[in-house]
């Protein structure tokens, strides 16, 4: 036996709050990494969203025997896309006017997989970290989770409509269907969280964006649903303490969720889902309102949880734009935090409502033709339900069972007088004198809108008589038009014109802060002091300037400018191609096997053999020694071999690169033996200057880690011709600091304590070994600070590595290190 609803139920405030607590923690753990474990709030949202949706498609079940896919695809498009497209538009060309080429490109691309609704299978597929705060972030990273359910839903109606085609036509509107849906959730759950157990371990980034490791969240929420009928005759005192205890332990969940620990969404997820759980089910019994759950249901959260779907699609462009245009400051996070809230409710009033409830179809949402409509003051007919009575796909559990929103409204229930209001699902007429907002149904806030009757209610057939009181009958206050069009203006005209002039002030506002507190998009460029002449006058023998002090002087330039010069070859070229373009790549690469005749340029017959070796700061420095070769007049050969991601220590360094790990050891010993075949005149030696551990997770510190270097090269056998050439300094990654909108500084970058304690170890063991450690500073920063340029070359294609560039332009500076110290 079916549970009488109300055809139009107050909506549940607890389900605004939940929405209003899961976007605020999924906000605060983006913009200001607090709390930490607030990035699951989207789980909750997953939670709701499930028990949304298969509850209102139950009641389509209930009422009609099954289920219509185009309706329910069309209200689903009306609810998401118009916002969705709107931010993925404003994202992609602000990406293209404020970031480098290659990231604007690769954000179109991903604005293209978001409307697709496919963004979580191109995120996963190029391996991103979603916790790795120095990659180059998408601002669309966050439709990562608008694609799981949209693809969870393309599925979820058809395996409902499989299940309940199954049952007898006699049962689908009784309980059994509720039966067979909840039997299929439940299975689906099952195997989806144990195909999450087994992915999180495995394959952690895969685990966390799939729909397959995340259909158990929706289907939880679904289970909740098919129990509503029985949930709502617990107790309200029992279903009170269920949602107090799951609203403490989604807190708990925020507080204690890692996001960089291990097993994420299996077995963590269970935490902050079976909370959303307890919440949901505590409040299927009771009044609606839940007073007494007052940090979910008071005023302030409702109005959040109606602008959750807005805050979430802006929130995450807006910090990542601010990462680029504003300094790292903690005014630049209220800054942050303000633009996000004015642009949803901006986009709340000028898109999401007015384009969900604008009357594409309002004949389709009108009474029959047919309907007889009562004259004023005579008994009236039965309202004929309209040919759509199913309610908005996330409305509370209870709603639809009736007529539509205002189909019908031009009848009036018996001893409907003029001066009364009349709301549809009201058991009596009210008094206008006595009516309020409070005594009527409140309408539904946020996504549990249901259509304004204003809309729904114009296709009315005319009364045969009509008194003037009641030729203009009202809804909520508004006069009902002539035409839905008419009504839908002025509905949604006067909050969006409002709406559209506070976004006009706020831009405004935020030009002026930007301006007067942060001083322009980036922080003003080092001063620098004036040169004397003594530094910019040619040698007294009419040699050139001392190749390293040019080298100085182009990067104070560097460092003290206020524009980005025009760079050969341009930033968006040196990011875009990455390592492509180094001659040495193939020698360096786990993929391919090198031979010391491959990686080798110069002369055979040269009287000086140079080897470099070591990772990936060997190979960015391979073009400046291959210069050196070449500009040698066959005096020397260079051989530069090595393997990206592996350090050339005695020790292993743990690397998580592809293939790195396992071909190390024997890229080591292959090159120990080239060295040992050649006996060459010098060995330069560079690694990655970062703190490190072992694959068993010991950690090892600066000392012991070029201690490990020293060994290493002990095993050459060349006391006294062994070289510690330090890598550049990290600098600030160019795929996050560049862009054309604002000045160098923005990429410029200080010299780390890490980099520092490394030096001075290389320092201390070659002293103690009669070997030499030269430092990179030279060549790459002026006074501690490090520009992205130099004269009109970009220094770096990332966060260390030279340009094949730049390499080649420091090679005079790297000569003249070598010939000061006798080993040229």
């Amino acid at each position: 036996m079916n549970i009488p609803t109300s055809p139009h139920p107050t909506p549940r405030r607890d389900i605004q709050g939940l929405r209003a607590l899961a976007v605020v923690a999924v906000i605060g753990a983006h913009a200001a990494g607090w709390p930490r474990g607030g990035f699951v709030g989207v789980d909750v949202f997953f939670v709701v969203s499930g028990f949304l949706i298969t509850g209102a498609l139950l009641r389509e079940i209930r009422s009609t025997g099954g289920i219509r896919l185009a309706a329910f695809a069309g209200r689903r498009a009306r609810r998401i896309l118009p916002a969705a497209l709107v931010v993925l538009a404003v994202t992609a060309a602000i990406a293209s006017a404020i970031f480098h080429r290659a990231r604007a490109e690769q954000t179109l691309l991903d604005a293209l997989w978001s409307a697709g609704f496919a963004a979580n299978w191109r995120f996963a597929a190029l391996g991103t970290d979603y916790f790795h705060a120095d990659d180059a972030v998408s601002p669309l990273q966050h439709y990562w989770s608008l694609a799981v359910e949209e693809q969870f839903y393309l599925v979820w109606p058809l395996l409902l409509l499989a299940v309940v085609s199954l049952l007898p036509a006699a049962t689908r509107r009784g309980p059994r269907a509720a039966v067979a849906v909840g039997t299929l959730a439940a299975a689906a759950a099952t195997a989806s969280f144990a195909w999450a157990l087994a992915q999180s371990g495995d394959a952690a980034v895969a685990a966390y964006f799939s729909t397959l490791t995340r259909a158990w969240e929706l289907a939880a929420g679904a289970i909740v649903a098919t129990c509503v009928p029985a949930l709502a005759r617990m107790p309200r005192a029992l279903g009170g303490t269920l949602s107090w205890l799951g609203l403490a332990a989604i807190v708990v969940a925020f507080a204690v969720i890692d996001p960089e620990a291990a097993g994420f969404p299996a077995p963590w997820a269970l935490l902050p889902i079976g909370a959303t759980v307890l919440v949901l089910a505590g409040g299927a019994a009771g009044d609606p309102r839940h007073r007494h759950l007052f940090p979910l249901t008071n005023p302030v959260s409702v109005a959040v949880g109606d602008l959750s779907y807005s805050l979430y699609l802006w929130h995450f462009p807006v910090i990542v734009f601010a990462a680029v245009l504003l300094p790292a400051r903690e005014a630049s996070t209220w800054l942050v935090l303000g633009v996000i809230g004015v642009l949803a409710l901006a986009s709340y009033h000028l898109v999401e409502r007015p384009f969900r409830y604008a009357p594409y179809a309002a004949h389709r949402a009108t009474t029959a033709p047919a309907a007889t409509v009562a004259a004023v003051g005579a008994p009236s007919s039965t309202p004929t339900p309209a040919p759509d009575p199913i309610p908005a796909p996330d409305a509370a559990p209870g709603a639809g069972l009736g007529p539509a929103p205002g189909a019908g409204l031009g009848s009036r229930p018996a001893g409907w007088t003029p001066g009364t209001r009349y709301y549809p699902g009201m058991t009596r007429p009210v008094p206008a004198a006595a009516a309020s907002p409070a005594a009527a149904t409140p309408e539904p806030t946020g996504a549990t809108d249901a259509v304004p009757q204003a809309i729904a209610s114009t296709s009315t057939s005319t009364p045969a008589r009509e008194t003037p009181a009641a030729a203009a009958p009202t809804t909520g206050g508004i006069p009902v038009a002539s035409s839905p069009w008419s009504a839908w203006r002025a509905r949604f005209g006067p909050p969006a014109l409002l709406a559209a002039s506070g976004l006009g002030i706020a831009a405004l506002a935020v030009v002026l802060v930007v301006q007067n507190v942060f001083g322009g998009l980036s922080a003003p460029p080092i001063a620098r002091p004036p040169a004397s002449a003594a530094d910019s006058a040619p040698a007294a023998d009419g040699e050139p300037l001392d190749p390293i002090a040019a080298l100085q002087d182009e990067l104070a330039s560097a460092a003290s400018a206020s524009a980005w010069p025009e760079l050969h070859p341009s930033l968006d070229e040196v990011i875009a191609r990455s390592s492509a373009s180094n001659p040495a790549r193939d020698c360096f690469s786990p993929d391919i096997t090198p031979t010391a005749a491959g990686c080798s340029t110069g002369s055979a017959d040269a009287a000086t053999r140079i080897y470099l070796v070591g990772d990936s700061t060997a190979m960015a420095y391979a073009p400046a020694f291959r210069t050196l070769a070449d500009q040698s007049d066959g005096g020397i050969r260079v051989t530069t071999v090595g393997l990206y991601g592996c350090r050339f220590t005695d020790v292993a360094v743990q690397n998580d690169g592809v293939g790195v790990m396992a071909a190390c050891p024997q890229r080591k010993a292959d090159v120990r033996a080239m060295i040992a075949a050649e006996e060459p005149s010098l060995v330069v030696m560079s690694n990655a200057y970062t703190l490190g551990h072992t694959p068993d997770g010991s950690d090892l510190s600066a000392d012991a880690l070029l201690a490990a270097q020293e060994a290493e090269a002990d095993a050459y056998g060349l006391p006294g011709r062994i070289v510690h050439l330090a890598p550049p300094p990290e600098g600030a990654d160019l795929g996050r600091c560049y862009s054309p909108a604002t000045s160098p500084y923005a990429c410029a970058a200080g010299v780390s304590s890490t980099w520092g304690q490394m030096e001075a170890a290389a320092e201390q063991v070659a002293a103690a070994s009669g070997n030499h450690a030269i430092s990179s500073l030279p060549f790459t920063c002026w006074e501690l600070v490090c520009p992205a340029f130099a004269g009109d070359i970009p220094t770096r294609y990332d966060k260390t590595h030279l340009t094949v560039a730049y390499a080649e332009h420091i090679a005079p500076a790297l000569r003249a290190e070598l010939v000061g110290r006798g080993l040229l």
